[in-house]
């Protein structure tokens, strides 16, 4: 061993305490507002389906639609694969993974809508048909049929629909808890948000319904779509996304982007509205910089051009919705809408595609990275969270296999989830 070098420090043990103590509510500020991904599995898309519409084979059918659609204008992988330009590699994978996902979980993220899409009438017309998805949601977590994730979007909390919203919101939650209680994937999303204050409200209700049944504080949370321009830049030249995400006081889940009324709003004309159109870009950069570290996700909107009619015209909408998709997950955008059982199989074709594409290169990175081993790049702490978050993203969808990525990473489920979420100024995790 070589000589041990001396080690001289000028300043009191005093200093340091008092630069911790004048920084402590900082510290616990930091912890409140940026706690971090949750770590929960995030659905890749939300399908709507309107209140009066919505029954207990409204799963099955969107699954079933869309393996029709695939049998008619795309039996196998090859004509597939033609259509969205995946490589021969990826070809048959893709497809059957894409077909096998249809059959098994056709939708991840199902909102019963009492909002745009509702055509059903007020008062006790929409009653009942809250009461209805309630029961209908309940006995399919019972069955075992339900969508990992499930609930409804009510009406905003403008004066002019405010009541009706509060009510919906409390006959659903109301009947869930008759129907045997709140499911673990229960979802509200509170559509044209457009000042914090409307959020703030909708925590008081939840408060109340909470108080009400003797339910653990914050046992609610809920979404808040971004319709509006006010939304992003408030009359005081602020983001206001960011304002209503502390407004949510911990309950914010998601900020969903609504591609046309948001294009509305600003004057984009009906052709030009899309979740490409400049304008969509400059509001979801802001939502993903509000959202970021908060452990709130963020989700890109939809395309209405549908996938029907003309096997020609199932291939473009095909082509547009896949090429969507996939230039939202290049832009960490990892949810989405889907408005047609026609979507489906190319949301999955996608998400299964990008992450089949990146799987090796990321689990052998990760894997030098855990393992000191170098390589040709040179990783930082948080680029091996990014690396395991899309891992277990993969893992999740059903793009990737559980036994695949441990033969590549060497990593258990439990390590990649350490690597993903590190606890604050800790990015030292390893594998087991």
């Amino acid at each position: 061993m070589g000589q041990q070098e001396k080690v001289s420090t000028s300043l009191a043990g005093a200093i340091s305490e008092g630069i911790s103590a004048s920084l402590a509510a900082v510290d616990a500020e930091l912890d409140r507002r940026y706690p971090g991904d949750p770590g929960t599995r995030q659905p890749v898309h939300t399908v709507y389906v309107p209140g009066n519409v919505f029954d207990a084979g409204t799963i099955r059918s969107w699954g079933d639609q869309a393996l029709a659609a695939l049998d008619e204008h795309a039996p196998d992988a090859a004509s597939f694969a033609a259509v969205l330009g995946l490589s021969d590699d990826l070809a048959d994978d893709v497809y059957g993974r894409v077909r096998a996902k249809l059959e098994r979980e056709p939708i991840e993220d199902l909102r019963v809508d009492f909002e745009d899409g509702y055509a059903g009438g007020g008062g006790a017309e929409e009653d009942a048909d809250a009461a209805r998805a309630a029961r209908l949601i309940s006995e399919a977590y019972e069955k075992g049929t339900a969508a990992p994730y499930m609930g409804i979007r009510m009406k905003c909390m403008e004066a002019a629909v405010r009541d009706r919203g509060i009510r919906t919101t409390d006959v659903f939650l109301t009947g869930l808890l008759e129907n045997g209680g709140l499911p673990d994937g229960l979802v509200l999303t509170l559509p044209k948000v457009t000042y914090p204050e409307q959020v703030t409200a909708f925590v008081r209700l939840l408060e109340a319904f909470e108080k009400a049944h003797g339910l653990d504080a914050g046992r609610l949370g809920f979404e808040i779509q971004i319709e509006t321009s006010q939304a992003i830049l408030g009359s005081d030249g602020t983001a206001a996304v960011a304002r209503m995400i502390g407004a949510a006081e911990g309950r914010a889940t998601g900020l969903h982007y609504g591609t046309f009324d948001y294009s509305a709003c600003l004057g984009v004309s009906a052709a030009y509205q899309a979740s490409d159109h400049p304008a969509a870009d400059h509001a979801k950069a802001i939502m993903q910089v509000a959202a970021a570290g908060t452990g709130v996700r963020v989700s890109d909107g939809s395309t209405n051009v549908l996938p029907v009619g003309s096997t020609e015209h199932v291939h473009e909408a095909w082509r547009l919705h896949y090429g969507l998709t996939r230039r939202a997950l290049a832009r960490a955008y990892y949810q989405g809408w889907d408005m047609h059982p026609g979507h489906i199989p190319t949301r999955y074709a996608a998400v299964f595609a990008f992450y089949r594409e990146g799987f090796e290169a990321a689990a052998k990175r990760l894997s030098a990275y855990a393992n000191h081993a170098g390589g040709d790049v040179m990783d930082e702490p948080a680029t091996a969270k990014a690396l395991s978050s899309y891992l277990l993203r993969g893992i999740d969808c059903g793009a990737l296999d559980t036994a695949e990525v441990d033969a590549l990473t060497g990593m258990n489920r439990a390590a990649l989830d350490r690597f993903a979420a590190p606890r604050r100024g800790d990015l030292t995790a390893s594998a087991e």
